[in-house]
């Protein structure tokens, strides 16, 4: 095989520690040394001149006070240094316009997290079929969930190896997310047919071709109910907590079942996602979506005193069910699947979708009667039929007209793509 026929890859692999509980210590001591290192580095770089805000001056700050503070000496080195690396990384993100300036982080209001920059310090190796073993700094050899052929051993090489990982606490424990770089065969041309997506809420996933992806409940009515249960019980609990004082531990362990539910919900609502966007990416050839703008979507429709919003029920349930939907996630998982298999997307501009008829052309007002039923008001028409099918019919138009956006495709986005994925993901 040319190396012209190959094309190098960088994606992420999230699987499933196994830690004892006094490795799950060692790890929490970590992740909790590291947000402090980052609190530490805001800190200096508040007081300091702009003159001698410098990665030389940071560096020299982050080696006294591991040497000043005992607590710190858990962190490694390397993972002090990442610290460092992300902190200017994302002050880069906001003079660029990216994102916001950085801030201080709080206990238990940010991702617990902790960086293994070299992935030669990891070790991997396979246990068996289920299991293997990585080598994580300062906690030792530990057990994780072997779901995917990672470039270990012989496999391994120059353009196929892990460059590093990441550790990660959420509500459902200690995970470790592999960095990865592989070089791979281009895919050849998908010769699959076009299609038009519409995202909603009622309907996730409306194609032109008439087809539909739905989804049921992220949680059973077991489930549910055990929220309710521990949502009241943690309401209740509030009550008697005077202002200023600390959360309780038994309030605090309201608060971790509440959000080890919900983060199942939100693991089934992902699986969800990979499997659905996947079969796509496999089965089309040439995608078109609507390029929304889902910030201005989502915002609130409070106003202000002198001028009061109306329907702000309304428009705060409508956002939620926005954002539960994740549109932005599933556009960049189809991004990067589809220049995977060899096809492309494209983005057609959103306003007038709704309300335009995909059999005559014409947009009159009173189109969509419903969220679900489109009846075309045109007197020599009179279509009628699913508004979301509608929709898609009416993006995969804009496309064979020439008014659709192709982004950069090829390596740049697969590599953008994985890293905003939630491990992003991340």
């Amino acid at each position: 095989m040319s190396q012209n026929s190959l094309v190098k890859r960088q994606f992420g692999h999230r699987a499933r520690l196994a830690l004892l509980p006094a490795e799950a210590l060692k790890a929490d001591a970590q992740a909790h040394a590291a947000r402090t290192m980052w609190n530490l580095l805001h800190a200096w770089w508040q007081t300091m001149p702009k003159g001698k805000r410098t990665l030389a001056n940071a560096d020299a700050a982050i080696r006294q006070a591991r040497k000043d503070i005992d607590f710190l000496g858990v962190l490694p080195a390397q993972a002090a240094q990442a610290v460092l690396k992300t902190y200017l990384q994302a002050w880069k993100n906001c003079w660029d316009g990216r994102a916001d300036a950085p801030n201080f982080k709080g206990r238990f209001r940010t991702v617990t997290s902790v960086d293994i920059p070299q992935g030669r310090d990891l070790n991997i190796t396979r246990v068996h079929r289920r299991w293997g073993m990585v080598n994580i700094p300062k906690v030792g050899r530990v057990r994780f969930r072997w779901t995917k052929n990672l470039p270990v051993g012989k496999h391994a090489g120059a353009e196929n190896r892990i460059t590093g990982a990441r550790l990660i606490k959420d509500a459902l424990g200690w995970h470790i997310a592999f960095r990865v770089q592989a070089l791979e065969a281009k895919p050849a041309p998908h010769q699959g047919p076009e299609v038009g997506i519409d995202v909603g809420v009622s309907v996730p996933l409306a194609l032109s071709d008439g087809e539909t992806y739905e989804h049921g409940e992220w949680l059973t009515s077991e489930e549910k109910a055990r929220l309710l249960h521990w949502e009241q019980r943690a309401a209740r609990r509030k009550q008697h907590r005077r202002p200023g004082e600390r959360t309780s531990r038994r309030l605090r362990r309201t608060h971790d079942r509440i959000a080890g539910l919900r983060a199942k919900a939100k693991r089934r609502a992902l699986d969800w996602q990979h499997k659905t966007t996947t079969h796509i990416a496999r089965t089309y050839g040439t995608l078109v979506v609507e390029a929304l703008t889902i910030t201005n979507m989502v915002k609130s429709a409070k106003g202000t005193v002198e001028e009061p919003g109306k329907n702000v029920a309304q428009k705060s349930g409508l956002n939620r069910s926005i954002h539960a939907e994740a549109w932005g996630r599933t556009v960049t998982m189809l991004t990067y699947k589809t220049a995977q298999h060899g096809g492309t997307l494209h983005k057609a501009p959103a306003p007038g979708t709704s309300q335009r008829c995909s059999a005559c052309g014409s947009t009159t007002p009173g189109n969509r009667e419903s969220q679900a039923v489109f009846v075309c008001k045109n007197p020599d028409c009179g279509w009628s039929g699913n508004a979301d099918h509608n929709a898609a019919r009416n993006v995969l138009y804009l496309y064979r007209m020439g008014l659709a956006l192709i982004p950069a495709a090829g390596r740049a986005v697969v590599r953008r793509a994985r890293r905003v994925k939630p491990a992003t993901a991340r």
